[in-house]
């Protein structure tokens, strides 16, 4: 009579290994679908705004794809960044000055901008690079200050080389009109929103399969316990390098958009306040999850309206009035941080999710 063997038959964890794989299909198919859903979303709310409102909408998508980034490497990787203005500024000046180029030799065609997004992204990706490898041998306050270095120093050059990037005047950014085939009268705007939303969804897809692959799972071993994740068998710098550069190639991409959106980009837009902006903004918008980063990216564009409307009911000089303007966001964006931390520690993501689980219970206890 044979023993019962007491492990598992070579056969049966052969058989499991092929199971592996099919899981990430319907994961991969999921993600298409609901960005599919998006995109069908956008294309009818694009025909029921007018063009300023398209117009944010589409910053909201380049703001996106910086806070989804900045989501991936601070929420999920644990590494904490305020240099992330810098690399939108690095993605920003790539583009316009490859649209400049394109614009010498008269080249027009659409795939130009494609052209232009790709090797803004890939500069960002070497800077991210060479910043992540910085990064990954720093912990608190040491990475903190890196990053910080970073913000500070990238715009600067930008004023350095002014033969190269016109110093405060920053460049022009030539762009195309919108294709022919829409119509002689098709909204400018309405173009742009289809753009930024395209490349922001395509971005999205992208991250959220990362997040739910074995990369995303060393990324949150890391961020819990570095020891353990070491014990486990995985290689925690080459980690953290590749969630700066995932993260930089998504800021790269951000900046890029905000080029196009403005057809124009100098070192004023993407100071130091900007990274605290992101930062901020994905910790009200839920630390750690992609839906987080769409609370954040909108609450960046509603900002600037909030702090004109509210300058708009005190009766001040000018001089008054473009310095509270000038401070009101920080300070808005400081007091919201603090309520939220306080009311809603995972922020608006997590308190949605709180309740929407809530919610559920109850229905599954009245209609079981």
């Amino acid at each position: 009579m044979s023993a019962t063997p007491a492990f598992a038959p070579p056969a049966r964890a052969a058989a499991a290994d092929p199971a592996r794989p099919r899981r990430t299909v319907p994961t991969l198919l999921r993600h298409l679908a609901l960005a599919a859903g998006a995109a069908l979303a956008l294309l009818v709310v694009s025909y029921q705004l007018d063009s300023f409102r398209n117009f944010q909408l589409a910053t909201v998508a380049a703001y996106l794809c910086a806070t989804a980034g900045l989501t991936v490497l601070t929420g999920l990787c644990g590494q904490l960044s305020l240099g992330h203005g810098a690399l939108m500024a690095t993605g920003a000046y790539t583009l316009a000055l490859v649209q400049n180029a394109f614009a010498e030799r008269d080249v027009t065609a659409g795939w130009s901008l494609i052209l232009s997004l790709a090797v803004a992204v890939l500069a960002t990706v070497v800077v991210g690079a060479v910043v992540g490898v910085a990064a990954a041998r720093l912990r608190g306050p040491y990475l903190a200050g890196l990053t910080l270095a970073v913000a500070v120093v990238v715009p600067a050059l930008t004023v350095t080389f002014d033969g190269v990037f016109n110093g405060e005047q920053g460049l022009s950014v030539p762009m195309a009109p919108a294709p022919e085939a829409l119509g002689p009268y098709f909204p400018y705007e309405r173009w742009q929103l289809w753009t930024a939303a395209g490349a922001t969804l395509l971005c999205l897809v992208l991250l959220a399969n990362l997040v739910r692959s074995r990369y995303g799972r060393a990324f949150r071993a890391v961020r819990d316990d570095e020891v353990a994740a070491r014990l486990a068998g995985i290689h925690v710098a080459r980690t953290q390098v590749i969630a700066f550069v995932v993260s930089a190639a998504s800021a790269g991409l951000g900046g890029a958009l905000l080029a196009v959106l403005a057809q124009s980009v100098s070192p004023g837009a993407f100071g130091l306040t900007l990274s605290l902006f992101l930062l901020m903004a994905v910790v009200i918008g839920g630390l750690g999850r992609l839906a987080g980063a769409v609370w954040g990216a909108f609450l960046l564009v509603a900002l600037p309206d909030l702090t004109h409307s509210l300058t708009e009911l005190f009766t001040l000089s000018p001089a008054a009035a473009q310095r509270l303007e000038g401070n009101l966001p920080l300070a808005i964006f400081g007091v919201t941080l603090i309520v939220v931390m306080i009311a809603a520690p995972g922020g608006v993501q997590g308190l949605l999710s709180r309740l929407t689980g809530t919610l559920r219970v109850r229905w599954r206890r009245h209609h079981p």
